[in-house]
């Protein structure tokens, strides 16, 4: 799956726009999914589903054609993200994902330092920031080719294995055509296999993407560290 994040302060249009690229994107013939970034409470406090949360208990709603989980504490981008099925996923807002490349909705150019410009694709509204390609709601099909074009997601491990510093400097890259997705080494197939007593832990893709960034960002620093094939033991 693709992602692209939809970014922009309080009323800046991200609900629309989000709502109306969706909709041009399944015109095109993708399969669309949306996470949403809020900042309060998911559920009413007086709904069905709100009397059974509590601390520290999931709740899950199942209907005939839908169905929805309320996880409590806090649960990660790629928690969510990998529990999706869709072609490209839209991020309404999520300004701090610098995993992510975005769209901007301004209400002024002087907010765009704040939102990362150098990740950004295109722009959308009344506001445009050159060079950036600006979009409107006559030009949506448009919008949708360049982020059904544009959008990808990296690791999110920030890792610094590819040689930036984090995420954002790799994603800065690819937007600007200095290098590609497939140069986040948390997207190549993972090295790395678990073993407890001689038999090997099944782990899926990302668990052990994780584990092996994990380990490697510790182990980086030691001296005589160095590639090749490392063994851990605990006993």
């Amino acid at each position: 799956m693709r992602a692209i994040a939809i970014s922009g302060f309080k009323n800046s249009g991200k609900t629309t726009l989000t709502a109306l690229l969706a909709a041009a994107l399944e015109n095109l013939g993708r399969r669309v999914a949306v996470i949403k970034r809020v900042h309060h409470a998911l559920d009413l406090p007086r709904s069905d589903t709100g009397k059974l949360r509590a601390a520290d208990r999931a709740v899950a709603a199942l209907g005939d054609n839908e169905a929805a989980i309320f996880w409590s504490g806090k649960v990660g981008f790629m928690d969510i993200f990998t529990r999706l099925s869709a072609d490209i996923v839209l991020v309404e807002g999520g300004k701090s994902l610098a995993f992510l490349p975005r769209v901007l909705c301004l209400h002024h150019e002087r907010e765009a330092p704040d939102l990362a410009p150098n990740l950004a694709v295109a722009t959308y509204g009344a506001v445009a920031l050159p060079p950036l390609p600006a979009f409107d709601q006559n030009s949506l099909t448009e919008l949708a080719r360049l982020v059904d074009e544009k959008a990808f997601l990296l690791g999110g491990l920030d890792c610094g294995l590819c040689g930036r510093k984090n995420c954002a400097g790799l994603t800065g890259d690819i937007v600007r055509g200095a290098a590609a997705p497939e140069d986040c080494p948390a997207l190549t197939p993972p090295s790395f296999s678990l073993k407890v007593n001689g038999r090997e832990v099944p782990l899926n893709d990302f668990t052990a993407r994780i584990l092996e960034g994990a380990l490697r960002g510790m182990l980086a620093p030691l001296k005589g560290m160095a590639a090749g094939r490392v063994e851990i033991v605990l006993k």
